[in-house]
């Protein structure tokens, strides 16, 4: 049942794609529409039809997409958003109403995952996706149609980046499976000396947020870090795994918000507030990421020895 499911979801993942290549290849005002719907469509079909396709030809699929985003053949187009004046009454309309079908997602999926433990958090997302949906063309009062204009609309605003969690996530796990963490751990012990407890804290909490700036993602750094810096220069040294792990990963999370690697926290709220600087979410964070990072060096230190 939960294959099934996750089945449907990635489907409708890939429709929600391929109807964004429609809208750009219809785009006549677009300096690239064959390309970005080439794009689209490419990862739409992965979504949908990737598990029937040999690996080796989803690769080249990859390599594909990569190098029209390299070109910058990936763009945006002339999809229309509404009007100011049609946005500041809907505002004024729903209010607060707004935030509900973004709520809805995170409380079925955790509704799902703690009821239905056999499905799994995933499938509750896919649930809530598809509820925030439903309520929100309830709220909204439009049609279908609008649905798949605007998220189109939105999929293009993002970009190519918008397909970044996936690669980073496989990226984390290819790293692990290289051996990157004993490359790291060999060169941190050519600097620590023996024994050295504050410069393994130093060296795992910074090393967490510097990975994360590299990778977007905290939990994919976690492990390569942890067996490369935590597990020589933190454990061993009897730091308590529980608390040192808790704050190594959330000290990840710091370089979560310095990166644009980390495409859904700063990429997107940037793309879709239209900055006119792509980088302002993250510039306004970096202060607070260097203070919270200095806190967790300061908080392993002292709480797990």
């Amino acid at each position: 049942m939960k294959s099934l499911l996750l089945e449907i979801f990635y489907i409708l993942a890939g429709l929600v794609s391929i109807i964004a290549a429609v809208y750009a290849l219809k785009d006549d005002k677009h300096p690239h529409r064959k390309e970005t719907a080439l794009f689209w469509f490419l990862f739409g079909a992965i979504f949908i039809v990737g598990k029937y396709i040999p690996a080796p030809i989803v690769g080249a699929m990859l390599l594909l997409m990569g190098v029209l985003t390299a070109m910058k053949r990936v763009t945006f187009g002339s999809l229309a958003n509404a009007t100011d004046d049609m946005r500041q009454k809907s505002a004024n309309r729903l209010k607060n109403k707004i935030f509900v079908p973004a709520l809805t997602i995170g409380v079925i999926a955790f509704f799902v995952a703690q009821v239905f433990k056999s499905l799994g958090g995933l499938v509750g997302l896919g649930f809530g996706a598809v509820a925030a949906t439903l309520i929100a063309l309830v709220m909204t009062k439009e049609k279908p149609k609008q649905f798949g204009y605007d998220g189109s609309r939105l999929l293009l605003q993002v970009g190519s980046a918008s397909i970044l969690p996936q690669l980073l996530a496989a990226l984390g796990s290819l790293f692990a499976a290289a051996g990157v963490g004993e490359v790291i751990s060999s060169g941190i012990a050519g600097v620590l000396t023996e024994g050295n407890i504050l410069g393994g804290v130093i060296a795992y909490c910074v090393g967490m947020a510097v990975f994360t700036m590299i990778m977007g993602n905290a939990f994919a750094a976690f492990a390569v870090i942890t067996a490369g810096i935590g597990m020589p220069f933190v454990y061993a040294m009897g730091a308590n795994p529980a608390i040192a792990g808790a704050l190594a990963l959330t000290a990840g999370y710091c370089g979560t918000l310095m990166t644009p690697m980390a495409a859904n926290f700063n990429v997107v709220p940037a793309a879709l507030l239209e900055t006119k600087n792509k980088y302002r979410v993250i510039i306004a964070q970096v202060p607070i990421a260097l203070a919270l990072l200095a806190t967790h060096i300061v908080l392993m230190y002292v709480w797990a020895f």
